[in-house]
């Protein structure tokens, strides 16, 4: 039964992990440049030297000593996130939304004290969140005001974009939708939904909940599918910048709508994950394949988006 399983998600042009890692992450992805992506402080400031929009930035925490100034530097803002610079998967990732006196108040509508602050901050430079659990910083930045246009189907968080890039193309992209089960994260191992985004026009295709196809919110009920992303074509430029940006042959581009500051780049991953495939109802091996034989003919970024959308919609594409 496993043979032909295999045997059949093969022939549909699905991405195995093991096929991600030897025919695109190692042979395109130079090890000397992870620590561009897998270090969010190194992204951000790589982003905004080439005038990429980014969260802001409002501090770094890289020693204990720093948190007893966490209190000054905090004062003046009633939203923001701490998040670890090497984090991944979303862990160690907290959202103040507001403040009530001296408390934080979390995404969740819970309070958070001062010292339980400082204690989870403590706990990222430990290592707790960390790639290989190495000692970490914290980065506190701007809480995304997230446009409205994904409202009726997220849950309370942050929806984001990824969009995966091979040699400068955009080749498939979903949003991941945050759900109650997710705590209002938009991480799929954590309970959010992936919806697949056609290349083509930037509409919302079926999604995948816990490796389940769905095609309404399991907590707003409200029809996932059929909702058009404004100036699609800006966020695909976008996403294949990043290519010229960092090096990297094959990653994801996390990108998230603020309705006052428009789509920002969240971070990029060396590693991006292949449920992104269930979320299409595609695989992903076909299109690299005709990224692979056409790239070199592909010199700049309005031919590499306009090639993406010519050749990747999902009606064209669907498996």
């Amino acid at each position: 039964m496993f043979f032909g399983v295999a045997k059949e998600l093969k022939k549909i042009g699905v991405l195995s992990l093991n096929h991600r890692n030897t025919e695109y992450t190692l042979r395109y992805n130079p090890r000397h440049l992870y620590p561009l992506v897998d270090d969010k402080l190194r992204t951000k400031q790589l982003a905004l030297n080439e005038g990429i929009a980014v969260p802001e930035l409002y501090g770094v925490v890289e020693i204990n000593r720093q948190i007893r100034d966490l209190p000054a530097l905090l004062k003046q803002y009633l939203n923001f996130v701490i998040k670890p610079a090497h984090g991944s998967g979303g862990d160690g990732i907290l959202i103040i939304s507001g403040r009530s006196k001296e408390m934080h108040r979390m995404s969740n509508g819970s309070l958070m004290s001062q010292g339980e602050l400082g204690h989870h901050v403590s706990s990222i430079l430990s290592g707790m969140y960390s790639l290989g659990g190495h000692p970490d910083k914290a980065l506190i930045e701007y809480q995304v005001k997230f446009d409205p246009l994904f409202e009726a189907i997220s849950y309370q968080g942050v929806p984001d974009i990824r969009i995966i890039v091979f040699l400068g193309v955009p080749v498939m992209s979903m949003v991941r939708l945050p759900t109650r089960m997710s705590g209002g994260k938009a991480n799929l191992h954590q309970g959010a939904i992936g919806a697949g985004i056609d290349i083509a026009t930037g509409t919302t295709l079926t999604a995948v909940w816990r490796n389940d196809i769905i095609t309404e919110h399991p907590d707003t009920g409200n029809n996932i599918m059929g909702v058009q992303i404004p100036n699609w074509e800006t966020l695909l430029r976008l996403a294949s910048c990043c290519y010229d940006l960092t090096g990297l042959g094959y990653q994801g581009v996390d990108i998230v709508l603020d309705k006052e500051k428009g789509p920002l780049i969240l971070e990029m991953n060396a590693r991006p994950g292949l449920n992104i495939q269930i979320a299409n109802r595609a695989g992903l091996f076909p299109r690299l394949k005709m990224v692979e034989q056409n790239h070199k003919k592909l010199r700049s970024v309005t031919e590499r988006v306009a090639f993406a959308q010519e050749h990747f919609s999902a009606s064209m594409n669907r498996g």
